[in-house]
C-alpha cells in the first residue's frame, strides 16, 4: 500500500497543518489558482457539508498553486486549511498535472458557465473579488483528491480529468467509512 510521508505545511494564515493528521483521516485537495471560479463553485459544496465530514473523522486540508497572499484575499472564512504552494512542489510529489483538457473536456463546460455565473454575480454585489487574467502556475490545471489514513497510509485518490472532475463530499464519506 502507498504511504504519504509525514510533512509539516502552512496554511496561508501561518498555521501548521501536519498530513497526514495523527488523529484523523486527511482529505488532501489539489485545485488550481486563488479566485479559480471553478474550484469555488467545488468548495462550495465542501463548505456545506463541513460539519458532516468533520463527524466522519476528516480533516480537510486544500492545496492551490498561487502565493498565500494571493490566496488570502480569495479563501478568508473557509473553515478548513489552504495550502499555497506557488512552486508546485506537492504538485510535483504527488504527480498532479496540468492540461488543456482541463477547460478543454466537454463535461467541464456546464460547470464552467455555472461558476462564471456565480462569479460575476458575486462581483456585481461587491462579495467577491476576480482572479487573475495571469495566475501563477497557469490555468490548466487538473483537480485531484487523495484519502490518507493517520499512519500515512493511502486509503485512496483521484486524478481529475477535467477542470470540475473530482469527489463529490458524498464519494469522500463513502471512502472514509
Amino acid at each position: 500500500m502507498l504511504s504519504v510521508s509525514s510533512r509539516r505545511l502552512q496554511d496561508v494564515s501561518g498555521a501548521e497543518v501536519h498530513v497526514p493528521d495523527p488523529s484523523r483521516l486527511v482529505h488532501l485537495q489539489f485545485r488550481r489558482f486563488a479566485g479559480c471560479p471553478v474550484c469555488n463553485l467545488h468548495l462550495r459544496s465542501i463548505v456545506k457539508r463541513h460539519a458532516e465530514i468533520e463527524a466522519a473523522g476528516i480533516r480537510e486540508v486544500v492545496v492551490f498553486h498561487s502565493s498565500a497572499a494571493d490566496l488570502r484575499e480569495h479563501v478568508a472564512g473557509l473553515p478548513f486549511a489552504v495550502i499555497p504552494d506557488p512552486t508546485k512542489r506537492l504538485y510535483r510529489e504527488f504527480g498532479v498535472e496540468s492540461s488543456r483538457r482541463s477547460l478543454l473536456h466537454p463535461r467541464v463546460w456546464p460547470h464552467i458557465a455555472a461558476a462564471v455565473a456565480r462569479s460575476v454575480w458575486s462581483l456585481l454585489r461587491g462579495r467577491g473579488r476576480a482572479p487573475s487574467l495571469t495566475p501563477a502556475g497557469g490555468r490548466w490545471g487538473l483537480p485531484a483528491d487523495f484519502l490518507i489514513n493517520p499512519d500515512g497510509t493511502l486509503r485512496a485518490s483521484r486524478y481529475g480529468e477535467h477542470a470540475y472532475d473530482q469527489w463529490t463530499v458524498d464519494d469522500l464519506l463513502q471512502l472514509a467509512r
